[in-house]
């Protein structure tokens, strides 16, 4: 009898995670292993467990899903990840597949066929939703998305941090802080703080606090 694909089911709703277990175990190749709700608890899980496939939520507190497929990639990098989400911005789904997730679905559509993206990406085979374009690049953005230090002063302009504070929390000078807010705007193409907020809380490339 074949191995069963074992699978380490990741989102912070119980509901959305029992839904997503019934519809995995339904297949008799597939076995759901474990569940996780935040971004601490998906690392620590996947890489006491080792699972070979990750079906991780985008938008989870602590840190978000392609924080937690950085770090957890790094330290277990034969595992498959299949990032869900809410959104299909361009930016959100090169930053997850730069983070090193095998497919990106949206959680959202009608014709989810979970079962057939968790055996795909096991094959290790790319996975993306019909409705996501392929990564490309966006007006005034570098070919890379935002790198991971932006990400990390993102998430503290959300929060309201000036670039002072920022600076303190990060050890950097306020300087350097500065000519990554710039960066991060230019980047995005926007130039407003509170647009910048507005933007990256919508397309989950920062939590609110």
């Amino acid at each position: 009898m074949p191995r069963k694909i074992t699978v380490l089911l990741v989102d912070d709703h119980a509901l959305v995670r029992r839904g997503f277990r019934r519809m995995l175990e339904d297949d008799p190749e597939i076995s759901v292993v474990a569940e996780a709700s935040d971004g601490p608890e998906a690392v620590r899980i996947a890489l006491e467990l080792r699972p070979q496939v990750i079906v991780m939520d985008c938008a989870l507190p602590e840190f978000n899903g392609i924080e937690a497929t950085r770090r957890i990639r790094k330290e277990f990098p034969a595992v498959e990840i299949l990032m869900l989400s809410m959104h299909s911005e361009d930016t959100l789904v090169r930053q997850a597949l730069d983070a090193g997730a095998r497919g990106y679905v949206l959680k959202n559509a009608m014709e989810l066929d979970l079962v057939n993206a968790v055996k795909t990406i096991a094959l290790g085979k790319a996975v993306l939703d019909p409705q996501v374009s392929k990564p490309a690049s966006l007006k005034g953005e570098r070919g890379s998305g935002l790198t991971t230090r932006e990400l990390e002063i993102l998430q503290h302009i959300v929060a309201g941090k000036s670039n002072k504070e920022i600076a303190v929390v990060l050890n950097l000078s306020s300087n350097t802080v500065a000519v990554h807010r710039a960066n991060i705007m230019d980047a995005l193409g926007i130039h407003k703080t509170a647009e910048l907020v507005v933007y990256a809380i919508r397309n989950g490339l920062a939590n609110l606090p």
